[in-house]
């Protein structure tokens, strides 16, 4: 095995791991509807989930371990890819903003701050902010 196979093969695992903490975000209420069907699949192809381990996934998302971010800009790093994928339809409503709040939680952020959070990240990823300022924004909200 080559030292990119290595590498590749680490990302492949990080991110199925990802979108199978995202399914269990998704299932917390024991259901997946239409509108985190169609956000699960935008998912799956940004992660470049293959077609039989998004099934499996799926069939046993609870198999997988929950592995959020390690540091505070890796976890805003994918709250700027969910934000935006959640934004993809250019469309933002409450379901929209309560699949970010529940995405938000699963991440680690504190839940006495996710909603000032989903607001914020919200309003950025529809100014059309890119991923440096986004995170510089999220950082400094408070000051």
């Amino acid at each position: 095995m080559s030292i990119a196979d290595f590498f590749d093969s680490g990302f492949q695992k990080r991110n199925r791991d990802h979108f199978a903490a995202i399914v269990r975000v998704a299932m917390s209420d024991g259901v997946i509807t239409e509108d985190e069907q169609a956000f699960l699949n935008r998912l799956a192809q940004k992660l470049e989930i293959s077609d039989a381990d998004y099934k499996e996934i799926l069939k046993n998302y609870q198999s997988h371990p929950i592995n959020p971010p390690s540091s505070y800009d890796q976890r805003l790093s994918r709250l700027y890819d969910l934000a935006r994928m959640v934004y993809a339809d250019h469309e933002l409503g409450e379901r929209q903003k309560a699949m970010l709040s529940r995405l938000c939680v699963g991440l680690g952020f504190s839940t006495a701050n996710v909603q000032y959070v989903v607001d914020k990240a919200m309003k950025l990823v529809t100014a059309g902010v890119d991923e440096d300022n986004f995170i510089d924004e999220i950082k400094n909200m408070n000051r």
